[in-house]
């Protein structure tokens, strides 16, 4: 890999990210100036300026409505690359992702029961904790069932995600049954995904559970690296796998968790970008995760944006458009990864 590509790559998605933010923060039901944007920004931030807006209703439309959005776009995209690049690493494979082999749904039972039996138990830090509770509980499951002789069997890979998304479904069919109209409500949003409705005090939820993991997946890059090499050359050159492994189940299941907590199930981000990162940067996992990370939020606020404005008056469910595209996306990586092991692995 040139350095060339390694310092244009990260740029065009910062570019994308970007570009993506300012383009997002001005299109709208409300359309409103770039010069608003920056106003409003600087006056959220405390900081007097000359373009404040004037209109009371396109200041808080932004403060309010677009920009929590926008954070939490960013935020959830960021950390849906970053988990399913982990879990890559750990299963060392790339057809793992949090939302095929079920640890979004699982996330998501967890928080429906949250929202329909737990009521304002531990207010919104309680979805937060069942969801990661329930990505928890299904990425051990995955674990345990895919890895066998110290690797990861591509079928029964498959067939547990098969298994666990069916699991979940009819977990939450059930949980609707037996939960109120309002609880009803909640629960089909999960099950379609949005980022309509986010709030500041969610965001910094997301940010405070799902930053300082982002941080430790950074920190963990080096030893990634050496379990690529293999389990027992990395245990000669010190790693202790099954606690790096274990480590990494609890952090994959923590930034699903508080990901999905409030923006509902959306699938294929943490397996679209890390693979498409790889490819253009290679397999060394710091600027893998880094580059994810990037390409993570700019894929999500694109989408986002995409979402509320394809249909006019209308909000598309973001959890439909991504697998719209993570779809055909991940039948074209099965194929390839069947052609490459000469059949199913």
């Amino acid at each position: 890999m040139t350095s060339a590509r390694r310092l244009l790559v990260p740029l065009g998605f910062a570019v994308l990210l970007v570009a993506g933010i300012v383009v997002s923060a001005r299109v709208g039901q409300l359309p409103v100036s770039g010069s608003d944007v920056l106003g409003a920004a600087l006056h959220g931030l405390g900081i007097a300026n000359p373009w404040t807006p004037a209109d009371h209703v396109v200041e808080q439309t932004l403060l309010q409505i677009r920009f929590p959005r926008l954070a939490m776009s960013i935020l959830v995209g960021a950390l849906l690359a970053v988990a399913g690049t982990v879990m890559q690493a750990v299963f060392g494979n790339p057809l793992a992702e949090p939302g095929v082999v079920g640890v979004s749904s699982g996330a998501a039972l967890g928080a429906a029961a949250a929202i329909a039996f737990a009521g304002g138990l531990l207010g919104g830090w309680g979805v937060a904790v069942f969801a990661f509770a329930g990505g928890l509980v299904t990425t051990l499951l995955v674990y345990t069932t895919a890895r066998s002789g110290g690797r990861t069997e591509v079928v029964t890979l498959l067939l547990t995600g098969i298994a666990v998304n069916a699991f979940a479904g009819a977990g939450l069919a059930l949980v609707m049954f037996l939960s109120d109209t309002g609880s009803r409500e909640q629960i089909v949003f999960w099950q379609l995904g949005s980022m309509n409705a986010s709030r500041w005090s969610e965001v910094a939820v997301v940010a405070g559970f799902g930053v300082p993991a982002a941080v430790v997946a950074l920190v963990l890059a080096r030893r990634y690296d050496l379990l690529a090499l293999g389990e027992r050359t990395a245990a000669h050159l010190g790693l202790r796998v099954e606690r790096l492994r274990v480590g990494s189940i609890v952090l994959v299941a923590l930034l699903t968790g508080v990901a999905v907590a409030f923006t509902g199930i959306i699938q294929f981000v943490g397996l679209v970008v890390p693979h498409l990162t790889r490819m253009l940067l290679g397999p060394a996992h710091r600027p893998l995760l880094g580059v994810s990370l990037l390409g993570g939020a700019a894929l999500m606020v694109w989408a986002d944006l995409l979402a509320r404005t394809l249909v006019a008056g209308a909000d598309l469910p973001i959890g439909m458009l991504t697998a719209l595209v993570g779809g055909p996306f991940f039948f074209w990586l099965v194929r390839s990864t069947r052609a490459r092991a000469g059949g199913w692995a």
